[in-house]
């Protein structure tokens, strides 16, 4: 055999005989929370040519190529050049953001990364949105189906945003030809995690509304990862719903959690969530309560098919989410200091937060009056 024989210098240089490493990926949202550890786990893959980060500001992962600038910078799609899929994770979802800044950002963002996308030559962009958007109603089966009609409302913290996402994401395929997106929908995330779903962890006693039927569904972040980095190496496509197996019911989750209940007539509590709100004692609105009524399990088959499986159980995320709010006071969303907690008591606590929203409103009915 000839030393010029393609065979030969490949076995002399093994190098040259590897395939090409896989897609150039950027991720936004990179410097913090899901971005973070999704960059630090797509730049330790072999099967991934090269990270590219896009964030305000420069995030801990060394191997990545890092990309500062607001991702609605029309700008973003030079840095986008080279890419193969973009996964968009730069979404604000904090309880105390201003609500109109917060949309504004999470749909300008995600607007502009799909045309960015696009003008760039991306052939697929992955968004990250919630099993939140299928709604939490009376009626739901359990499970939903991934392709089940999303029934939500945006009553619930962030989730008229993610359900704009959702027709974003559904559109941009008609509005750009050759342009695949993916929509990922986790469960109650928990991993470094804060939203009105974790805080409700967080409570002295756990809010029950008398007659509902909770039914609780969690997504680790570690798992979250591993569904995107499938969809970033198009292992499977669509809309995927991510989550642990099965659900817990409601004494389930008390059992585990050793928390107690604190019942209450759904007029009652529906009544003070929304006064509590109206009048800024409290971040979550009183649609965030729904979440914690009724079952919005969703099954996770579309990623099960392509052979995908979760690494947490229901009750070991728990168990973590458990030891991750130990220590912290919330009641009804609002986060309560060492000292209030203390003073207030567990349901105390409760009872005065209930109790100012009904001191509140008959001091305005008073006013009117004179």
């Amino acid at each position: 055999m000839s030393s010029t024989d393609p065979q030969v210098r490949a076995a002399r240089n093994p190098s040259t005989s590897r395939a090409p490493r896989g897609p150039v990926v950027a991720v936004t949202g990179a410097a913090s929370g899901v971005g973070a550890l999704l960059t630090e786990r797509l730049a330790a893959s072999e099967a991934i040519k090269q990270v590219l980060a896009i964030d305000e500001r420069r995030g801990e992962c060394a191997s990545a190529t890092w990309h500062v600038l607001d991702v609605r910078d029309p700008a973003i799609a030079e840095k986008l050049r080279g890419a193969d899929v973009v996964v968009h994770l730069a979404l604000d979802l904090d309880l105390e953001s201003d609500p109109a800044a917060r949309t504004a950002y999470n749909v300008r963002g995600t607007q502009t990364v799909l045309t960015a996308a696009a003008a760039a030559g991306v052939h697929r962009v992955v968004l990250c949105t919630s099993t939140m958007v299928y709604g939490a109603l009376a009626e739901n089966e359990l499970p939903l189906a991934e392709d089940a009609e999303l029934r939500a409302t945006a009553e619930a913290t962030g989730v008229g945003d993610l359900l704009e996402i959702e027709r974003l994401a559904r559109r941009a395929p008609r509005a750009h030809p050759g342009l695949n997106v993916t929509v990922v929908r986790p469960a109650v995330l928990v991993g470094g995690t804060d939203t009105a779903l974790t805080r409700y962890f967080e409570s002295p006693r756990l809010l029950v509304v008398a007659g509902s039927r909770p039914a609780w569904q969690f997504c680790h972040v570690e798992d979250l990862c591993s569904a995107l980095e499938y969809a970033v190496l198009e292992k499977v496509d669509g809309e995927l719903a991510v989550g642990c197996d099965g659900w817990l019911e409601q004494e389930e989750v008390e059992e585990l959690s050793g928390i107690r209940r604190m019942e209450l007539p759904s007029a009652v509590a529906l009544g003070a969530a929304a006064r509590l709100h109206r009048i800024g004692l409290t971040p979550s609105p009183a649609g965030d309560l729904a979440y914690t009524m009724y079952p919005w399990v969703v099954s996770g088959s579309r990623l099960h098919d392509a052979g995908w499986r979760p690494e947490w159980t229901n009750e070991e995320v728990l168990a973590e989410l458990l030891q991750e709010v130990a220590g912290r006071h919330t009641v009804a969303g609002r986060r309560l200091g060492r000292k209030d907690a203390t003073a207030a008591g567990a349901a105390g606590a409760t009872v005065a937060l209930l109790g100012t929203a009904a001191v509140v409103r008959r001091v305005r009915k008073a006013r009117r009056r004179i």
